[in-house]
């Protein structure tokens, strides 16, 4: 079935000038072949393309710009300019420049090392290959609008992994070759740019050569690594993995195995990885909302160390007094041997007497921490509102009037 794709749903962040000189230089390399110039231009094509047998170096470079006819020419462009704009404005101009013809010489290389009949390779084909599968690498999750023109027609919108991996890579270019081995396309230069560019894809994000997000490739793997650890570490309930997901809770456990459970599981997965990608990127708001989604599934959830903190501190800033207690107090059950542990019960202590009046609750918790304060000022502070919680509690141990007014 003949799928075109029209655009993708990826931004272009920049106007993509690389990839329209690149689209501008095929046509015209095309429109100088069909002028009526006599000999030269066949002469010109031969030159341009590359003889596989005993291929001239530069052949490697220009047998990119040759093209059969119109249609081969229409064809490759149209790939290039849905794909090619997203990963131009993700490279850069001339990075991008450099990608694209790499990736047609690995192509080239490629089809030149499988064939022993001695044929001729024209055409952009391999480095739009190499170009589409950068796509797939840095926008994983994007969907791309097709127009089909057979049996169902119109317009659809469908994943670009699934167009890419299954239609473009998979039905083109390895079913169409075994259903028609004398086919003129070159299947072995396609699949050669393919897999330079998923490659190289990867490499670049991997070495940060290219900027990270987190929906690129890398980062869906990330994620998934860490659900999978984390659903493994709340099934191994002997061997927590309390440095990078927090306590793990024996509620959970008790039900791991159940259908149930498994998808509670799963969305709890999910919600803690959204606080990560929300903290990350700076959005602590978004964290926070997305917390209370996490403690709503199941309140004795916490989170790394760091990420519990930042959470709490945040629901603080916001006014937001009793999510902040509640995550301050989980933070204190699971890492009371912190080095933050003393600090946190003091604020928390405060938090319950000057902000929400709750004196009993300030009296028992700074009591319960008076002898571990890290040093002489908070210990101090830490004296000063518990003598006041007392005195307002009328506690006859310890009551002076001297300590600060809420």
């Amino acid at each position: 079935m003949p799928l075109i794709p029209i655009r993708t749903e990826s931004p272009v962040k920049r106007k993509p000038w690389a990839n329209i000189a690149l689209i501008a230089l095929n046509a015209f390399v095309f429109a100088v072949h069909v002028l009526p110039l006599g000999g030269w231009t066949d002469r010109v094509e031969r030159a341009m393309a590359l003889q596989t047998l005993a291929p001239a170096t530069y052949q490697f470079l220009t047998y990119q710009f040759a093209h059969a006819n119109l249609t081969h020419l229409l064809g490759n462009l149209v790939f290039l300019w849905v794909f090619g704009n997203s990963v131009n404005g993700k490279l850069g101009h001339g990075p991008y420049v450099l990608f694209y013809l790499a990736g047609g010489v690995f192509a080239a290389l490629g089809y030149a090392f499988l064939d022993d009949q001695g044929t001729v390779l024209i055409g952009a084909s391999g480095a739009i290959a190499a170009v589409t599968t950068a796509y797939l690498v840095l926008f994983p999750r994007s969907h791309v609008l097709i127009l089909s023109l057979v049996v169902l027609i119109g317009v659809f919108r469908i994943p670009a992994m699934i167009l890419i991996l299954v239609k473009i890579i998979l039905w083109d270019n390895v079913v169409a070759q075994w259903l028609d081995p004398d086919t003129r396309v070159a299947h072995e230069a396609h699949l050669a740019g393919y897999l330079f560019g998923f490659v190289a894809g990867l490499a670049l994000l991997a070495a940060r050569a290219v900027a990270r997000d987190h929906y690129d490739l890398l980062s869906l793997w990330d994620r998934a690594h860490r659900r999978f650890v984390w659903r493994k570490a709340v099934a191994e309930f002997s061997a927590p993995q309390r440095g990078l997901d927090g306590r793990i809770i024996p509620k959970a456990v008790a039900h791991a195995r159940s259908p149930e459970a498994s998808a509670a599981l799963d969305r709890i997965a999910e919600v803690r990885e959204r606080i990560r990608e929300k903290l990350a990127s700076g959005d602590v708001t978004g964290a926070c909302d997305a917390h209370q989604r996490l403690v709503s599934i199941d309140p004795q959830q916490c989170l790394s160390e760091r990420e519990q903190l930042l959470i709490a501190r945040g629901y603080y800033a916001q006014g937001r007094m009793a999510q902040a207690v509640a995550a301050f107090e989980r933070f204190l059950a699971t890492y009371r041997d912190s080095s933050e542990a003393p600090g946190v019960a003091l604020l928390l202590g405060i938090i319950q007497a000057r902000d929400l009046a709750n004196w009993t609750a300030a009296r028992n918790l700074l009591s319960a921490w008076a002898e571990r304060m890290p040093d002489a000022a908070r210990e101090a502070q830490l004296r000063t509102w518990l003598t006041e919680a007392r005195r307002r509690l009328n506690d006859p141990d310890d009551a002076h009037p001297s300590a600060p007014r809420p």
